[in-house]
């Protein structure tokens, strides 16, 4: 066997021993999402150091966004946050909106954006970021299909996350699931609004979260509710809001008529 091939032979097998030893340093460091089921189809919660990915497709952009905010502000553990996108992401799905951030619980001053030129790029940066042990987590969001993210590309994430500490998040829109090293997969759909009057539909933000890997647990669908104040997810609520009793001193038929 030549020179050349004992090399690459060699730093393979340093490649995959990194992998494995990081898989145990890092297999018990997880953080619970609240939604008890998903929880426990997780071993706990979603793991750290590792890579997730959620799909949605393109008229759902919104609600994966969203969701995609939601598991970033569990695992970052109060670090900043760098979100990578390409440069006609906006085009797309608009900008990210920092007031939008807050309203969901996630501090915009400890959000980072980069606008990458191309996917190469946003793959370079994201790997070099996921490299730095003090961010606590890295979305990279991707648009349709890609042939630059392959499995080589995916390896690269993954091993930057598993070295560092740092967790990867990829946001893939209008796209379809290829062979990857990611933890999990999901897809991601916006969940309907509980029945009831109009004036009361407005909730917390709902998913149709469908788990479709997991490497170490079963998978699954749930509706999965966010709670803005305690920024986690939850069993969805039969009454998302109170409703305000009728004044004693007030006939219902005074209440319509001012009403109206």
């Amino acid at each position: 066997m030549s020179g050349a091939r004992m090399n690459a032979l060699a730093t393979l097998r340093g490649q995959i021993e990194r992998i494995e030893t990081a898989e145990v340093v890092h297999q018990h460091d997880r953080v619970a999402l609240g939604h008890d089921e998903v929880d426990s189809a997780l071993k706990g919660g979603l793991a750290r150091a590792v890579i997730h990915e959620v799909f949605c497709e393109g008229r759902q952009g919104t609600a994966a966004t969203g969701f995609v905010m939601g598991l970033a502000g569990r695992v970052s553990r109060r670090r900043p946050l760098l979100w990578v996108r390409q440069d006609f992401s906006e085009l797309e799905t608009g900008a990210l909106s920092m007031s939008g951030l807050a309203e969901i619980g996630l501090d915009p001053r400890r959000v980072v954006m980069v606008r990458a030129a191309d996917v190469e790029s946003a793959l370079r940066t994201s790997a070099d970021a996921l490299a730095c042990d003090a961010l606590g987590a890295v979305v990279l969001e991707l648009w349709g299909e890609t042939r630059q993210f392959d499995l080589v590309a995916s390896r690269k994430l993954t091993l930057a996350a598993q070295s560092s500490g740092v967790t990867g998040l990829m946001l893939r829109m209008a796209a379809q699931p290829l062979p990857s090293t990611a933890e999990t997969r999901w897809m991601l759909r916006a969940a309907h609004s509980p029945p009831g009057p109009a004036w009361s539909a407005w909730g917390a933000p709902r998913f149709d979260a469908e788990l479709l890997r997991n490497r170490h647990g079963p998978c699954g669908r749930w509706i999965m509710e966010w709670k803005c104040d305690e920024c986690q997810f939850s069993e969805p609520s039969t009454y998302p809001q109170p409703v305000a009793a009728t004044p004693a001193h007030r006939s219902d038929s005074a209440v319509l008529r001012r009403a109206g």
